[in-house]
């Protein structure tokens, strides 16, 4: 089996649906039902398989290194692909990584689950809220949440007090219930230097704010500091007893070693679109369960990207959770996966798990320009 061709293909929207502005420093998110764009790798033998979008510009180098090789080559091709074709965030080269994935199962005839080590045919996803918003209406939302079959919800808690975010907790938990799994991100480690724009929080703060959280019993506390303030993260996670967690912005594997050995998360969670694929996930993956520690991925940009994590998450003990972002109605993860022909959906609180080879979902052809 040969890769004879790469194409990047677009996709028309449907539908603009509203934006919103995420609790983490940016510009406002817009959502739409279709639009974007996915990229197809096809081989001699009639296969296709498909990833996350990529940066246009990348493609012809992308061409140069993987036209003529053996897609089953996956460790090879996840080493050089990073120097070589170049993107700027999502658009680098996780969106040809998981393509190889795909055409890996659909040529072996199996799931990515299968491949990667069996495990569930389901997951259980946790609904990621997107806004920064005030207490009472965060409660109504985990409610509404809960009366659908959610069973685990993240929460944004970054306020000016840490008053005004342990009664956003507190107000959750009251609305929810002792049952339901609640996790709080932090959302300080965007930057890769230590400051950026709103609220600033210091060792203390974290501390304070775990310990709080501790008697509320929340599941995790996510990006407490900068992304880099290893030393002060370990001290954190030293003094509680809740679980700390991170990972999301760390751009190499060689940090997630550090972090792991320096006691610095108890739950890791990279981004296969900013690590460059689902290669390098897996081996974070499995350097956490030497750990002994938990390895959730970060949301995997909302699309096919969320596909390949629900495949890894199902395969792998030491992932408890999915993170879907999923804020309704505007932030919806069902506008995301309109892309597809056939999407997996949030049912009694689970996401199954694709049955077809490979990835297992298709592109709806109606929405392929020039298709």
């Amino acid at each position: 089996m040969k890769i004879t061709d790469i194409q990047l293909r677009r996709l028309r929207v449907i539908e603009d649906v509203g934006t919103l502005v995420p609790a983490w420093p940016g510009a406002a998110m817009t959502f739409r039902r279709g639009g974007g764009a996915f990229v197809e790798i096809t081989t001699d033998d009639g296969l296709t398989g498909i990833g996350p979008g990529v940066d246009p510009g990348s493609i012809e180098a992308a061409r140069s290194l993987l036209v003529g090789e053996n897609p089953f080559a996956i460790e090879r091709h996840a080493e050089r692909l990073p120097w070589f074709v170049r993107g700027r965030g999502y658009g680098g080269p996780a969106g040809y990584d998981i393509a190889l994935w795909d055409l890996i199962g659909k040529a072996s005839g199996q799931t990515l689950r299968e491949i990667l080590g069996g495990g569930d045919d389901h997951v259980v996803p946790y609904a990621s809220l997107i806004v920064l918003s005030e207490p009472q209406e965060r409660a109504s939302q985990a409610a509404s949440l809960v009366a659908d079959g959610w069973r685990a919800i993240k929460l944004r808690i970054h306020c000016d007090t840490i008053a005004e975010d342990i009664d956003l907790i507190s107000r959750v938990r009251d609305a929810v219930g002792p049952d339901i799994t609640l996790m709080a991100d932090a959302n300080q480690a965007q930057s890769g230097h230590g400051w950026q724009p709103g609220v600033q929080w210091d060792l203390q703060r974290a501390l304070t704010t775990a310990r709080e959280l501790e008697g509320l019993g929340v599941f995790w506390l996510e990006e407490p500091l900068p992304r880099h303030a290893f030393a002060d993260l370990a001290r954190l996670n030293d003094k509680v007893n809740l679980r700390i967690a991170g990972g999301e912005n760390n751009t190499g594997e060689h940090e997630f070693a550090r972090m792991l050995s320096d006691g610095v998360y108890d739950v890791v969670q990279p981004e296969s679109m900013v690590l460059g694929g689902l290669t390098p996930v897996r081996h974070v993956g499995e350097l956490a369960r030497s750990f002994d520690k938990l390895c959730v991925p970060h949301h995997g940009g909302g699309d096919i990207g969320v596909i390949a994590h629900l495949h890894f998450v199902a395969a792998s003990a030491n992932a408890p959770f999915m993170e879907l972002l999923h804020d309704p109605p505007i932030g919806d993860y069902r506008h995301r996966f309109a892309m597809f022909a056939d999407p997996p959906t949030v049912a009694d609180g689970i996401m199954r798990v694709p049955s077809g080879a490979g990835l297992g979902v298709e592109i709806d052809p109606a929405l392929i320009e020039g298709g």
